[in-house]
């Protein structure tokens, strides 16, 4: 099961209620007793009950419930962590399982001694479903299969052209934080999907592909910064790129969404002939100082005031703060900050963005923000605008009603919001084929 980025993914990135607690310990817990259920360690499993449960579930019983699972499911393929509430003096932690025959959630519940007092089978919710958005024509563009491939790695991507012209630019696209497939799907969303039609409808190609977390997990329980998590496959993929038939070298462009827009100035410096770079909803900070803004407009929201959901968020900020850090001192690079090793945090804490891109003399910037995003602010726009003023390259443009995900909506919310189904923007889709078409 994937454990190594899922706790940085859920704070940072697609968080809900979830950093009223202590998540870090609370996530672990049931990631690992749902480990020892896969394992058929059973008793071990049993001992994370408290004794309340105990006397009215047994062991027999516990095992029985899994082999049912089991049956009706098969085999789990992962079984994740991915939201908490607080419920008076106890403690919920949802579970996602996908299995070899479909998905069936479950949720946990904990006293504070972190003993589970609860383990129910969630109902499944009536989910919203993907449709593709109006200005995906597909009489206009085409979609093939490949693959990119590194040593040791072979990662599935789709390339999209448009129909009936010798010659296009080309962008690929660079993911956020986490795991992610090829068209960043969150719930019913497809940003990247959206984004590959809506420029290929107008003569723009694209590049799209799995993230390697997603695919080689296990690589990601030891060290690793964002060139194995990021870079890496970014360059490939640029590589690639050069390689389409029709594609017009001197118009190669990046599109980082989020961490990738992020990182989109230091993969630009390595790429000297990369036509533009467009920064879409990227950080202009620390990581960690949008994790501690997030949990705190998250905190907020819920608007619960008790003692002890104030505590656990003093605990959340706390573990958070961990992660700021430039130098290894003491640690091991291995050692886990946050679901991360210690490397990471240094390799990310000592990389100034808006300084990278101050120092990038060819490409063209692209820098956009939605004014509905709870995960990246307007403030980290005004960074970017302030950092890169005298830049005559750089182009910058806000978007009140959008959201993390790029699609226009009537609030800021939170990560409840994502399971709605919202297209990508046509207006941004617009825009962005108008930067590109600028020469």
């Amino acid at each position: 099961m994937k454990k190594s980025i899922l706790i940085v993914i859920t704070l940072l990135f697609f968080t809900t209620a979830s950093f009223a607690q202590n998540v870090i310990s609370l996530f672990n817990g049931a990631n690992n007793f749902f480990q020892l259920l896969e394992d058929g360690k059973f008793t071990e499993a049993y001992g994370n009950f408290d004794e309340t449960v105990k006397a009215k579930l047994s062991e027999e019983q516990l095992k029985k419930l899994w082999s049912d699972v089991h049956t009706a499911l098969g085999k789990a393929k992962s079984l994740e962590a991915v939201q908490s509430k607080i419920q008076g003096d106890f403690f919920s932690v949802t579970i996602e399982g996908d299995f070899e025959r479909g998905t069936q959630n479950f949720i946990l519940g904990f006293n504070k001694a972190q003993k589970i007092v609860g383990f129910f089978l969630a109902p499944k919710p009536v989910s919203a479903k993907y449709l593709a958005p109006s200005y995906a024509d597909t009489t206009l563009y085409s979609e093939k299969t490949a693959y990119l491939t590194s040593p040791g790695h072979q990662l599935a991507a789709i390339i999209t052209t448009p129909k009936n012209l010798k010659s296009f630019p080309v962008v690929v696209f660079v993911h956020g934080s986490g795991p992610s497939d090829m068209d960043e799907t969150v719930g019913p969303n497809k940003p990247f999907k959206d984004l590959a039609a809506g420029l290929a409808a107008q003569g723009i190609a694209s590049i799209r592909y799995v993230k390697r977390t997603m695919i080689y997990p296990q690589e990601f329980r030891k060290v690793f910064t964002v060139k194995e998590e990021v870079t890496d496959d970014a360059l490939a993929a640029l590589a690639m790129a050069k390689t389409i038939p029709g594609a017009d070298l001197k118009n190669i462009y990046l599109f980082g969404h989020s961490l990738g827009g992020m990182l989109a100035p230091r993969i630009a410096a390595q790429v000297p002939d990369l036509s533009g770079i467009i920064l879409a909803a990227a950080p202009a900070r620390k990581l960690t100082d949008l994790m501690l803004e997030q949990n705190k407009y998250l905190f907020d929201k819920i608007s619960d005031t008790a003692k002890t959901a104030k505590t656990q968020y003093d605990i959340a900020t706390a573990e958070i703060a961990k992660g700021n850090i430039t130098q290894l001192g003491t640690m091991k690079p291995d050692s886990v900050i946050l679901g991360i090793p210690a490397a990471y945090w240094i390799d990310i804490n000592n990389y100034d963005q808006v300084a990278a891109a101050r120092k990038l003399t060819k490409p063209r910037i692209f820098v956009f923000q939605g004014g509905n995003d709870f995960q990246v602010a307007q403030k980290d726009f005004d960074l970017w605008k302030a950092g890169l003023a005298g830049n005559s390259n750089a182009e910058f443009k806000f978007y009140p009603e959008l959201n993390h995900l790029l699609s226009q909506q009537v609030e800021k919310g939170t990560g409840a919001q994502y399971q709605a189904f919202s297209s990508v923007s046509a207006t941004l889709i617009n825009d962005i084929v108008a930067w590109i078409k600028i020469k």
